[in-house]
C-alpha cells in the first residue's frame, strides 16, 4: 500500500540504504509500498544497477558492463544496454542470452578474465531494434508500468522512487525469486553512441 505522506527524499533515502545490501523480503516490502510508475513517463535512458538481495544475479550485469534500458515514446523499449570496447553502448539482443545457463554460471561470469571476455564479444549480439515493449499490467495487485521482453520469458515492473528513479522487479520463468534494480533517468544531453551489428 502506497504511503501519500511519503516524500520522494524519504524514498530515496531508503532505496540508498537498500542498495548497499537487504533481504529479498525488506526490497519486496519497499518495492510494494512504492507508487505505480506511468508507462508514460519512461521515454528515454536509464542507467540501471543491482539492489543485491542475495539474488544469484547480484553483481553479474554489473560486471558484464550493464549500463541500463533505453524507452522510445511509442512504448517500444531496449531491454539491455551494455558498455562495449571503445566506450561504445551495445544494445545487446536478449535473444542471444541462455538465461538459465547464466543463472548457473553467474559466479563465473563475474570473475574479472571472463567478464573482459564476454564484454569483448558483445558488439558481436548487438540489435538496432528494440526487443522488448512497455505496458502497463496489474502486478503485486497494482497497476503499473512494466517491460515484456519479446523473445524470453522475462517481465520487469517498475515502481516509482521518484520522477527520475524507478524501482524495477524482473521475474522470469525459470528463476525462483526475482531480482530487483534501480535505473535513474540520464539527462539526454548524455547519450552515448551506440554499437549494433543484427537487426
Amino acid at each position: 500500500m502506497t504511503d501519500p505522506d511519503d516524500a520522494p527524499a524519504a524514498r530515496r533515502a531508503r532505496l540508498a540504504a537498500l542498495e548497499r545490501g537487504t533481504s529479498l523480503a525488506a526490497a519486496l516490502a519497499f518495492f510494494d509500498a512504492l507508487p505505480p510508475a506511468d508507462p508514460a513517463g519512461l521515454a528515454g535512458r536509464w542507467r540501471g544497477s543491482g539492489v543485491p538481495t542475495g539474488h544469484p544475479l547480484d553483481g553479474t550485469l554489473e560486471a558484464l558492463g550493464w549500463l541500463g534500458k533505453r524507452f522510445e515514446p511509442t512504448g517500444d523499449a531496449h531491454p539491455l544496454l551494455l558498455a562495449g570496447p571503445r566506450g561504445v553502448v551495445v544494445d545487446l539482443d536478449p535473444r542471444v542470452v541462455p538465461l538459465r545457463l547464466a543463472l548457473r554460471c553467474a559466479p563465473l561470469l563475474r570473475r574479472g578474465p571472463v567478464a573482459r571476455a564476454v564484454r569483448a564479444l558483445l558488439p558481436l549480439a548487438g540489435t538496432r531494434g528494440p526487443r522488448a515493449r512497455v505496458r502497463a499490467v496489474v502486478h503485486r495487485g497494482v497497476t503499473t508500468a512494466a517491460m515484456t521482453y519479446d523473445a524470453l520469458p522475462v517481465e520487469d515492473a517498475f515502481r516509482a522512487v521518484d520522477d527520475d528513479t524507478l524501482l524495477g522487479l524482473m521475474e522470469a520463468r525459470g528463476m525462483d525469486r526475482p531480482y530487483l534494480f534501480v535505473l535513474r533517468r540520464v539527462p539526454a544531453q548524455d547519450t552515448l553512441p551506440c554499437s549494433s551489428r543484427r537487426q
